[in-house]
């Protein structure tokens, strides 16, 4: 099978793409990413201006058409940011909406535009490409660069069939859905999962150009079956739909609420299903590994894990020595993987590739426990999220949700900070519900005692009136420490 779905069928005049008013059938799309290819094809590798448009769909789709990797860009950079992406990943030609206006580095670039076909019949279709080598680069997609320069990470043909695959059988997912969301098309989420999910499984993707409680309402009480989004958004969704019957029927009605991005908070799980009477089921990768593990559809209810491991994926967690830790429910360690998802390499970069993996595991960075059953739980990143106070491992997320516990409580993050007699103390930053009486620091440290072991509740409170989040949501805890 081809990466993408491209073989006519019956259903081949149905949508394959919505954005806003704009629509595409399937074999429109491939008739204008055919007729791109042609242009694509002679080159190296294409950077692509990854807006959330149907234009930017088109433009990968050329690229995977081609065989040429494309560098998925996003519009919202800043200038160094830009500067390094472009130098580093050396495109020699930028796709981009004809309405684009480009930022130096990419201007200099030799630019094409995707054309969109009228709508209407007599769409006619190419001829169809070669298949490249399942292991030819597909997409080169550029980590957040917290701790560095972000690095490019050459995602190949197979490692995203692979993932796909694996999605498809754990949330039966099938041409007959119809995927919802408003993520960014410059990461794995919105691009592999939200928009090559669908193109390779047959599907339709809407993409609501923007997020709003209103937009969610209207695509999923028409023919919207599954909805894709970040914590962010499923806490907005259900802050309102204890008050929006609208919105908590369509919600209800989905097949499917897929959280991904960061762990979804326990309260919003509990809020979320109050309302709808639906379960968010939440799954766990990265841009390295893309899609690891998965609460299944035709599974037991896991609330506040991230599932169990994908078909074909392994996992396994181990401590600072290299020994696999127990599934008990409560030792925290490192995630390690392997599987025909990882990524290829990072760019230009073989000292950090081979670093990053161990006899074959890549090392994830990510912190977590697992239970009897396979239900993976992550508790934070190794580099922000694992405090060492008092002789304990903990994980800021466990704190973190019980903060969230509190009705007073909107938004909070947990961090540790060097003490002379703990090794590091819990700090919590939090931000007070409007409209609620602010709980004491005092009030909250007896709340999280409570709800966990004395040991993990936070030695100092601070306040603010928002938390910083990158696009994706993901509160930035540099910023804070």
């Amino acid at each position: 099978m081809s990466l993408l779905l491209t073989t006519p069928g019956p259903d081949d005049g149905k949508a394959a793409l919505r954005f806003g008013g704009a629509e595409l059938s399937r074999s429109a799309l491939m008739a204008a990413a055919g007729a791109l290819a042609g242009r694509v094809a002679p080159h190296r590798r294409v950077a692509v201006w990854a807006t959330p448009t149907a234009d930017t769909v088109v433009a990968v789709t050329a690229a995977l058409l081609a065989g040429v990797p494309a560098v998925p860009v996003n519009p919202g950079s800043g200038e160094r940011e830009l500067t390094h992406v472009v130098s580093d990943s050396a495109p020699t030609l930028v796709l981009a909406g004809p309405d684009a206006v480009l930022p130096p580095p990419l201007a200099a670039l030799p630019r094409t535009a995707p054309v969109l076909p009228s709508p209407g019949p007599g769409e006619s279709r190419p001829e169809p490409w070669p298949e490249p080598d399942p292991e030819t680069p597909a997409l080169i997609v550029y980590t957040s660069g917290t701790t560095g320069p972000p690095k490019g990470v050459v995602l190949s043909r197979r490692a995203i069939a692979a993932t796909l695959d694996a999605l498809a059988d754990a949330w039966q997912w099938t041409a007959d859905d119809v995927v919802v969301h408003a993520l960014p098309l410059f990461h794995v989420h919105g691009l592999v999962l939200g928009v090559l999910g669908p193109l390779r499984l047959g599907g339709t993707v809407h993409h609501l150009g923007r997020f709003s409680a209103q937009a969610v309402t209207r695509a999923l009480t028409g023919d919207g079956t599954m909805l894709f989004g970040v914590p962010t958004m499923y806490h907005r969704l259900a802050e309102a739909a204890g008050d929006d019957p609208e919105l908590a029927a369509a919600l209800a009605g989905a097949r499917l609420l897929v959280s991904g991005s960061a762990p979804l908070p326990l309260p919003d799980h509990r809020r979320l299903e109050a309302a709808t009477g639906r379960r968010v089921i939440e799954r766990y990768g990265m841009t390295e590994t893309l899609m690891n593990t998965s609460v299944r559809a035709d599974g037991p209810p896991a609330a506040g894990t991230v599932g169990v491991p994908l078909p074909g994926v392994r996992l396994r967690l181990v401590d600072d020595a290299g020994h696999q830790v127990p599934a008990d429910g409560e030792t925290v360690g490192e995630v390690q993987v392997r599987g025909p998802n990882l990524f290829t390499e990072y760019l230009n970069q073989p000292r950090a590739t081979a670093e990053a993996f161990t006899d074959g595991w890549f090392r994830t960075g990510d912190m977590a426990v697992a239970d009897a059953a396979g239900h993976y739980r992550l508790v934070g990143r190794r580099s922000t999220d694992l405090i060492k106070s008092g002789g304990y491992r903990i994980g800021a997320g466990e704190i973190e949700n019980a903060l969230l516990d509190h009705p007073g409580i909107a938004e909070a993050a947990v961090t540790g900070a060097p003490d002379p007699d703990l090794g590091e103390r819990i700090i919590a930053w939090i931000v007070c519900r409007e409209g609620v009486e602010p709980p004491t620091d005092r009030e909250l440290t007896d709340h999280v005692s409570a709800q966990l072991t004395p040991h993990k509740r936070p030695r100092e409170i601070r306040r603010l009136p928002a938390l910083p989040r990158n696009h994706m949501g993901k509160i930035l805890k540099r910023e804070l420490a």
